[in-house]
């Protein structure tokens, strides 16, 4: 993007952009969305020239989980193939047209106008209008869908549409993540939504219907003839292979049955780096962590003390080498470099010192403590189990390992029945700073999978979300207040921040992420 025709460049403030709305995402265009990279090492093949045809096949360590269609779950890869989004971010976090054409958002923060895109089919051939917005807020309003932005939905009290293609959203008090919850928010056809959580059938408006599923194995998908964007998808198919081993799935991509993954483990990542037979592309800014989750519930963790004990036991380092193979960087907190709160002092504030969490566990009076940590059965998820576990065990804490299901672990954090421990990755910190506390199950300040509460923590979330001057002085102190509180209470104990990595072949092009990790086709196609 050419920074004279950005609206950043024209002095305008992100919250002074999303007030223009139509005036300013028309300057940037639709096209200025289109990448999502920081970091990308180009192997051979690339085209400048998109080819139409083909079948792109995707290897996913993961399978899909119908029921968590509209949470943040492990695998999103279909939400963005089979939908659409109403806006969408740049990598300045500044809102794109999608299902939108133009906004227009009130000076007090709360209300929004929209325009809608007139051109916009259904899978099933109805057309898409501002009812189906209206049913969308209502859905993640719905808590049997345990959608994380439904705090934010919820802050929606009102609608008023102007015909079939404007509708103002009027909201009970002025909110500073509003197009977080945009950029989330998935339209979905209101009369199929129950038997798209139930695994029947998936209807959207998005470049791909589902043409078959076979639980734990695969999913297939085809071109949507009627696309509202004039001559894509440019894949003709999209086949997701479900292959939970990690050795299995990078075969997978060596031998050709899969061009594209996005759960190559992190030391075969850095092998294939210095292939040109691949591209490995980092998505640092829609960046993900990995954290050390503490469940209060359990007396044994329930002094404080002893929770920074176990965050000054851990070796990041190590960790981030050795499990993740050098992808991410070390961090106490959840920040990416990308966000305001990120600091230095605050990402090194626990450092690898297990005489000082010794220490804090004399003075807490422990002398040893055994205590269960569940983790992800998968190869990634053991690595960085069995690498705590060592350091843990190096300061008199034993811990038994649980391994357990990807899906189950989604709803014991929902529920709120993880055990004492356990380590598994979170998102939501590389949007808004206020979505991570009001919407991230760890995290999440009214009820999170810690059983944690504390009203000055409750507090400052709120004064941070309340509000339509995000980005002011005043709110950037309390942003910084919630990661101090963060340190402090070592509810989550954060390990390192790592982005999404994708691996391609030479063959494929045109691949992106949202900054929820949604997988976007549109632009995707075969150079061979």
């Amino acid at each position: 993007m050419n920074a004279l025709n950005s609206p950043l460049s024209n002095g305008l403030s992100r919250r002074n952009l999303l007030r223009a709305g139509g005036a300013g995402v028309a300057l940037l265009a639709l096209a200025a969305c289109r990448s999502a990279t920081d970091k990308s090492s180009e192997g051979a093949g690339a085209s400048a020239t998109p080819k139409r045809g083909g079948t792109l096949t995707l290897a996913s360590g993961l399978d899909y989980t119908p029921s968590l269609l509209f949470a943040q779950s492990a695998m999103t890869h279909v939400q963005r193939l089979v939908f659409n989004t109403l806006t969408r971010y740049d990598d300045k976090l500044q809102p794109q047209p999608e299902l939108a054409t133009s906004w227009q958002l009130a000076a007090d923060g709360k209300a929004v106008t929209f325009k809608l895109r007139e051109d916009v089919l259904f899978h099933n051939g109805r057309k898409f209008t501002a009812d189906d917005v209206i049913f969308a807020v209502k859905n993640l309003q719905n808590p049997v869908r345990s959608a994380q932005l439904r705090s934010t939905a919820l802050a929606v009290t009102n609608f008023e549409k102007k015909g079939d293609f404007e509708l103002t959203l009027t909201l009970a008090h002025p909110v500073s993540n509003l197009f977080d919850l945009f950029e989330f928010m998935i339209i979905t056809d209101e009369a199929t939504v129950e038997d798209a959580v139930n695994g029947k059938q998936l209807i959207g408006t998005g470049p791909f219907t589902l043409a078959g599923r076979n639980p734990g194995s695969s999913l297939s998908f085809k071109r949507n003839e009627k696309y509202w964007l004039p001559g894509r998808p440019y894949l003709d198919a999209v086949e997701i292979r479900v292959i939970p081993q990690a050795d299995s799935l990078l075969s997978s991509l060596k031998t050709g049955q899969s061009q594209l993954s996005y759960d190559v483990l992190g030391k075969d990542v850095a092998a294939l780096k210095g292939d040109s037979q691949y591209r490995v592309k980092e998505y640092a800014t829609g960046a993900g962590a990995y954290y050390l989750g503490v469940n209060l519930s359990a007396p044994q963790v329930q002094d404080k003390r002893v929770r920074q004990a176990l965050a000054w036991a851990l070796d990041r380092d190590r960790l981030v080498k050795q499990a993740l193979g050098g992808v991410g960087f070390p961090s106490s907190t959840p920040w990416p470099k990308s966000s305001p709160v990120y600091s230095e002092a605050g990402a090194a504030h626990y450092t690898h010192n297990p005489d000082k969490a010794r220490a804090l566990l004399k003075e807490a009076g422990v002398d040893t403590l055994t205590l269960p940590l569940a983790h992800a059965n998968t190869p990634g998820g053991t690595a960085i189990a069995q690498i705590l576990q060592y350091d843990l065990k190096q300061v008199g804490i034993t811990v038994e390992l649980q391994p357990t299901d990807s899906a189950t672990m989604q709803k014991q954090l929902i529920s709120q029945t993880m055990p004492a421990l356990w380590t598994l990755s979170h998102g939501f910190a590389q949007l808004h700073p206020a979505t991570l506390t009001v919407s991230a199950y760890p995290f999440n300040e009214a009820k999170n999978s810690s059983k944690f509460s504390s009203p000055e923590y409750t507090r400052i979330v709120q004064e941070a979300w309340n509000r339509a001057d995000g980005d002011s002085a005043e709110a950037k102190a309390l942003y910084q207040k919630i990661s101090d509180t963060l340190l402090d209470e070592a509810f989550v104990i954060d390990l390192a921040v790592a982005g999404r990595t994708e691996v391609a072949t030479g063959k494929v092009a045109g691949a992106d992420l949202n900054k929820y990790a949604y997988l976007i086709l549109d632009d995707a196609y075969l150079t061979a």
